[in-house]
């Protein structure tokens, strides 16, 4: 007597396709070797860039007397303080310095003695300005806030792209060797799709712990820990929003994918989801400064994974405007994965031209 065999549960069937998934990747010797340029080239990034900022060397200046009192306590100006004028002037002369200040009957009180041409921050340091007020004064660095929109829009941009893209190769390179009808003779066609895009968003979210480690050390060993007190909240709601989104790109990703037989032909449906993913990269560094445009993308399921982090992190977003923005991005993308689910299901045995998407949409 023959004893039936049950077929493996959903759950336990999309594991085993999840784990297939993320095995491929990590044999890859190309996903490998990318993956370590790219903490490479994060890890270099930060801590170059802070060693230049503070190694940065100070302008050496001459003082006689009470004129150094202009600068004094500014880290810019290294200060050599001599006993006379002309000891000053020998400084300037041999290049020891870049300037001297000595006394002087103008209304200033002092003067500056230059070889051939007076350093413009010293000009600027000395130059009388008036009292300056500022009404906001939470307001963050222009440069800081750009490069933040720069690393939200490059981090989602990066890892959406790269895992996108396998997933759709993946589906059409079973596709066209056949190996999808064994696959879905022993589990069902949404265990395989759902496997695809656990195992894919695993290595994602694993890829993007690993940059935000690495970054925080980086930030720790230059000193910029005020920077990452502001950056805290937003890098996790950052991946809070990620985790989401990348679910909703990974099902089109895959569903765009299963419409084609062959490899030379995945940027005919994949296309118009890759300019979703490029759209938000380059509108938050273009607008990383406009209240109103980042205010759209809040709630742009596309562009919600970098716009409201960016929001959160110039505080211009109400406390509970996250949450809302959170809700509106998974409820679309329950809705795209199931029409993504029928686009995949209804596309997948179907071979030799492209599958249209009103065909594909069918029962």
């Amino acid at each position: 007597m023959t004893t039936p065999t049950h077929a493996p549960s959903f759950s336990s069937s999309t594991w085993l396709v999840a784990e297939r998934e993320i095995m491929a990747r990590l044999r890859s010797k190309a996903f490998v070797i990318s993956t370590i340029i790219l903490f490479v080239l994060a890890i270099a990034g930060v801590i170059i860039g802070g060693i230049f900022a503070q190694n940065q060397s100070a302008t050496p200046v001459a003082a006689v007397g009470n004129a150094a009192a202009s600068i004094e306590g500014d880290d810019g100006y290294d200060i050599t303080k001599v006993g006379s004028v002309d000891e000053a002037k020998e400084l300037v002369a041999d290049g020891e310095v870049d300037a001297a200040l000595v006394p002087d009957d103008s209304p200033v009180g002092i003067a500056l003695i230059a070889d051939t041409e007076a350093p413009t921050t010293l000009m600027m340091q000395l130059s009388i300005t008036p009292k300056v007020t500022l009404l906001d004064t939470t307001a963050e660095n222009p440069l800081v806030a750009y490069f933040v929109a720069l690393g939200f829009g490059l981090v989602f941009f990066m890892s959406a792209m790269t895992f996108g893209s396998v997933i759709a190769q993946s589906v059409v390179e079973e596709k066209q060797t056949r190996v999808v009808e064994i696959l879905m003779s022993a589990i069902p066609v949404r265990s395989l799709l759902a496997g695809k895009v656990l195992g894919n968003s695993i290595l994602a979210f694993g890829q993007i712990a690993a940059l935000a480690v690495l970054s925080i050390i980086g930030l720790s060993v230059i000193g910029q820990s005020e920077l990452l007190l502001g950056l805290g909240a937003p890098i996790v709601w950052f991946v809070a929003f990620f985790v989401i989104g990348f679910v909703l790109l990974a099902a089109l990703f895959a569903a765009t994918g299963s419409m084609v037989s062959r490899q030379e032909d995945i940027g005919s449906t994949t296309t118009p989801v890759t300019m979703l993913v490029m759209l938000p990269y380059f509108l938050v560094i273009i607008f990383h400064d406009n209240p109103l445009v980042l205010g759209i993308m809040s709630y742009v399921p596309f562009s919600a994974p970098v716009g409201m982090p960016m929001r959160l992190f110039l505080g211009t977003a109400a406390w509970w405007e996250p949450l809302l923005s959170l809700v509106v991005l998974a409820a679309s993308a329950v809705l795209v994965v199931m029409i993504g689910s029928r686009i995949y299901e209804n596309s997948l045995l179907k071979t030799g031209s492209r599958v249209k998407l009103g065909e594909a949409l069918r029962r």
